[in-house]
């Protein structure tokens, strides 16, 4: 009798463990236990973009540092303490920008008086991406919700997860296709850099003392590299000096960004890359001259980044606060 008893137990503690491991994501999640979900992002990110034009771009960034490295569980917003160095504050993710921290924060403070311990940080940084990203005239694209937040965060687990901007395109191909995207996905993504600005530090070493004749990098536009030279003048004392990715239309998402890397006028060496490499060129070229197939592409590759490794059910928590494990 005692054996049965304990078999019961097991089968139902494995059912229950099953249950909570195939919790899948839906698109009505907080329909009842949070109706003005949707309302309070779309206010909170209306707002902060206009007072913030810069913000898009970077929660963009911020979504991707979050779910490439470990899965999109809000582990990136989650703050170091004395016994724990966390993934925002590992080298690469010292210069994501606080507007995007910010427009997390302001949208969970809302959510948090409408409908407390509901709605995941994941989720708010997914769906105000999305949002963010449409505001500046990129492309609609699905966000599926009932993700739960990370417990853990270290800033061990980011380096070689995050591709540089100084990275050979083989290593930036091999850290997207070990996690399960194409070629082609890796280079839709790179299309976010129609929006928003690069630090002259990252590229400082292609515009300045690069060879004798000229100074600056051979890919570069040379007009384009001298100007450059001129803007990043002084960066050593001054860090926060940087461009914009896109000089031809840099606050609006479009393709403009891939037209611009034939023509030499890419900021990152990563940029440059796409256009030399003879596994990215074709995607490059296929979206310079078609912008609704890289809003197509582009749209796709979001859907399936916001949903990487994802954890549910019991997997995770429900953070109080999205800088802090509960």
């Amino acid at each position: 009798m005692e054996i049965l008893k304990v078999c019961f137990i097991l089968l139902s503690t494995a059912s229950f463990l099953w249950l909570s491991e195939s919790v899948s994501l839906t698109s009505d999640y907080y329909q009842k236990s949070c109706p003005e979900f949707r309302q309070i992002i779309q206010q909170t990110v209306t707002n902060k973009q206009i007072t913030s034009p810069s913000t898009a771009a970077g929660t963009l960034r911020l979504l991707l540092h979050d779910c490439l490295p470990n899965g999109c569980d809000g582990s990136v917003l989650i703050t170091s303490t004395p016994f724990n160095k966390a993934e925002r504050d590992a080298d690469i993710n010292l210069s994501l920008p606080g507007d995007a921290f910010d427009v997390v924060v302001r949208a969970k403070t809302a959510l948090e008086l409408a409908c407390p311990d509901t709605v995941s940080c994941a989720d708010i940084l997914a769906v105000a991406t999305r949002d963010l990203v449409t505001m500046v005239g990129g492309p609609y694209y699905n966000v599926l919700l009932g993700r739960r937040d990370g417990r853990v965060s270290e800033a061990s687990t980011i380096p070689n997860a995050l591709p540089l901007a100084t990275s050979p395109m083989s290593e930036i191909i091999d850290i997207f296709t070990s996690r399960g995207f194409t070629v082609q996905e890796m280079v839709a993504l790179s299309g976010a850099h129609t929006i928003g600005f690069s630090h002259c530090k990252e590229f400082s070493a292609q515009i300045y003392n690069y060879s004798k004749s000229p100074p600056y990098d051979s890919q570069y536009n040379p007009r384009f590299a001298q100007g450059l030279q001129k803007a990043c003048s002084g960066f050593e004392n001054n860090p926060t000096l940087s461009v914009f990715n896109d000089i031809m239309t840099p606050n609006k998402f479009d393709n403009s960004y891939f037209q611009n890397l034939p023509k030499g006028l890419g900021i990152l060496k990563s940029d440059h890359g796409l256009y030399d490499d003879w596994r990215t060129r074709p995607f490059v070229e296929a979206y310079a001259a078609d912008e609704n197939k890289f809003f197509s592409d582009f749209a796709r590759a979001m859907e399936k980044l916001s949903n990487y490794k994802v954890i549910t059910g019991n997997q995770g928590e429900i953070r109080h606060r999205c800088d802090a494990i509960n």
